[in-house]
């Protein structure tokens, strides 16, 4: 199954906005720290309570996330550097959302979300670490119907509809999505993994 949303701009949309990045002399690099940047402010918002900052500022920086590839191809500097960076951004950025979230419902005494965003977590860095496993053997593995665009976009609707609503209902929902896509997601890809390496010979990973 495909990802749900697409996870790239159209490149005549993209490169366009990236010629002119270009031009101002940013770097891609720059864009991925800026991007990370946001979504630290944006855990630091959403622990705070501040819901429609938090939420706005992980949608800022997903959009710089998505730019930075173009940004990249425009300036003709992409790096195998630039990739491990821009994939490590987009782990810390997520830990920064959901531990901020962590943190508003801790000091309100709250018991199950922090449970269900532990969860959460655990299933994002599962679907990103089976991913990156089945590259380094050799299978290209894209399938994964609830990846990262899916989570920002997710997460950062509920965080703008909690405050308009002022409850916590959309937040709450969207973190049981979370624990669950996350995970399935994860459990989807590895299955793809099997499809994929099935009889294939390799060395067990003695870690």
């Amino acid at each position: 199954m495909p990802s749900l949303i697409p996870h790239a701009i159209p490149r005549r949309y993209a490169d366009p906005i990236a010629r002119l990045v270009a031009r101002a002399g940013l770097t891609a690099d720059q864009i991925t720290a800026a991007g990370l940047a946001l979504n630290l402010a944006a855990g630091g918002a959403l622990a705070a309570g501040k819901f429609a900052l938090g939420g706005g500022l992980i949608l800022a920086g997903g959009a710089l996330d998505l730019l930075d590839g173009a940004v990249a191809r425009a300036t003709g500097k992409s790096s195998l550097f630039g990739s491990i960076f821009d994939a490590s951004a987009d782990r810390w950025a997520e830990i920064a959302n959901l531990l901020g979230l962590s943190v508003y419902f801790a000091q309100r005494g709250a018991k199950l979300e922090p449970v269900l965003i532990c969860a959460a977590l655990a299933g994002s860095v599962q679907t990103s670490y089976v991913k990156a496993r089945a590259e380094v053997v050799g299978a290209d593995l894209k399938e994964g119907a609830f990846t990262r665009a899916e989570r920002v976009l997710l997460l950062a609707l509920a965080a703008i509809a909690a405050e308009q609503v002022d409850a916590l209902w959309p937040l709450q929902a969207a973190i049981w999505a979370l624990a669950l896509g996350t995970n399935a997601t994860a459990v989807q890809r590895l299955y793809h993994a099997y499809l994929k390496t099935r009889g294939q010979l390799g060395h067990e990973d003695p870690h």
